[in-house]
């Protein structure tokens, strides 16, 4: 009877180990990045600068600020739509970067460290 499951000729799984290896190395890499993301910044801006948020990588809104000319009682949706905008706008330019740094950790592979951030 022929012989069912394992490796043929042993060659598997030395190729196993260097597999696990190179995934151990990435996630450490993965950890390493996703710490130094979190302690990074990002700010935009709205209505030509009337309105500046700074968020990190937390996905913390670290801080805003308004120009005096933009805080008008009478139009408080304005004022809060540029507010929303600059918001988005600075967690867009961060999961950009995550998303560029995590492309270049896995070399393309795809959906690998997704979400990690």
């Amino acid at each position: 009877m022929a012989k069912r499951g394992g490796f043929p000729g042993g060659a598997m799984p030395g190729n196993m180990n260097n597999l696990m290896k190179q995934a151990q190395r990435m996630q450490r890499q993965m950890e390493e990045k996703a710490k130094e993301m979190e302690s990074k910044e990002w700010e935009a801006t709205a209505g030509g600068g009337a309105v500046t948020v700074k968020v990190s990588g937390k996905k913390e809104i670290l801080s805003v600020k308004l120009a005096e000319e933009v805080v008008d009682p009478d139009d408080i949706e304005m004022l809060e739509d540029l507010i929303v905008a600059a918001t988005n706008e600075a967690l867009r330019k961060m999961e950009e970067e995550n998303s560029e740094m995590m492309s270049q950790l896995t070399g393309g592979l795809g959906g690998l460290g997704g979400g990690l951030f």
